[in-house]
């Protein structure tokens, strides 16, 4: 079931202070999303952007907004990124448990977004196991989510494959992002492993040419998707 892999560049990364012009150039360099990270400094450490900020973002952007909510009362706020405009919404298996993840993911769906539940490092994938049949993606984290310019933690592409092997076992295809230190290094062991939906921060926009970081990095996930399926 291959795709050609997508980078969502995020926003985290860019120059805040001419945001409009750093989504135009993502948009120009082919990215698939705008990736927009929300931290509530209480989930993560870090603090970053919210709902009035995802409202003037849909305005300005061409591309879906891949909305990560890295906040600990998901349910509490989906509604308001929901109207904000949010076109995927990620939230944390580790702030919702059992019948609150359901919950969510209906939410979401119910709004006419696409669903994601995002996996922190140290998290098992069985905790998607009862709803995976019902997500439009699922988000891989290669490092602690808080704060960009991490290195990318070993070993993660492992917890791809096994994303993938379960939503085979599920019978249900849905796209694998991967987040975190993701560059011209470690793109291509993350999509031989199965990634679709790259993250990227330094890696595009503290480039010389981002545009072309963009590409590289798309054709080298999609070089070594395309190894392992030959």
């Amino acid at each position: 079931m291959f795709q050609p892999v997508k980078i969502a560049p995020s926003i985290l990364s860019a120059d805040f202070m001419n945001l409009q012009a750093d989504i135009e150039m993502i948009e120009e360099g082919g990215a698939g999303y705008v990736h927009v990270d929300v931290m509530d400094g209480h989930f993560v450490p870090n603090l970053t952007i919210g709902v009035p900020h995802v409202k003037q973002l849909k305005k300005i952007a061409n591309i879906p907004l891949d909305v990560h909510l890295m906040i600990s009362n998901p349910l509490e706020q989906l509604p308001w990124f929901l109207d904000a405009g949010a076109d995927m919404v990620t939230v944390h298996a580790e702030t919702l448990e059992g019948q609150w993840l359901d919950r969510a993911i209906d939410m979401i769906h119910d709004a006419g977004a696409q669903a994601c539940v995002a996996l922190k490092p140290n998290t098992p994938v069985d905790v998607i196991a009862s709803v995976i049949g019902k997500l439009d993606m699922v988000l891989v984290m290669s490092v602690e989510p808080g704060f960009s310019g991490q290195g990318y933690i070993e070993g993660s592409e492992d917890k791809v494959a096994q994303v993938v092997a379960m939503a085979r076992e599920a019978g249900h295809d849905l796209l694998i992002e991967v987040d975190g230190g993701i560059g011209v290094k470690t793109v291509e062991r993350v999509c031989a492993a199965g990634a679709d939906v790259i993250v990227c921060g330094n890696a595009v926009y503290a480039a010389d040419d981002p545009k072309a970081a963009i590409a590289q990095i798309a054709q080298l996930g999609n070089d070594a998707r395309l190894a392992v399926l030959d």
